[in-house]
């Protein structure tokens, strides 16, 4: 067991469902993922006080590309609108004249 790799936590989900999107995307990159959880959050579907946190862990050598990916993730998520997609200020459509 001395040549396992050190796992260190690179990301926390509340509830499982978003971790395995974490998940696959990391894995997608090439970076092995664990996740660690309560099973009461699986097993009574709770995911207040703690109870439904999911730690993403990654060995030690994948840490910073693991978190470089997830924060892309994120900060996408938090756009309105898909990278590339959105309209210049000011502009907008305008209603058809057609009846």
């Amino acid at each position: 067991m001395a040549n396992e790799p050190e796992l260190v936590e690179v990301w926390e989900t509340q509830g499982i469902d978003l971790a395995y999107v974490y998940k696959s995307k990391l894995e997608a990159a090439g970076i092995p993922v664990l996740l660690k959880y309560e099973s009461a959050g699986l097993i009574f579907g709770l995911t207040v006080d703690g109870i439904g946190r999911v730690r993403l862990l990654v060995p030690d050598s994948f840490a910073a590309e693991a978190e470089a990916l997830l924060r892309q993730e994120v900060d996408w998520e938090e756009g309105d609108e898909e990278p590339g997609e959105q309209e210049p200020e000011g502009e907008e459509e305008a209603p058809d004249a057609q009846a």
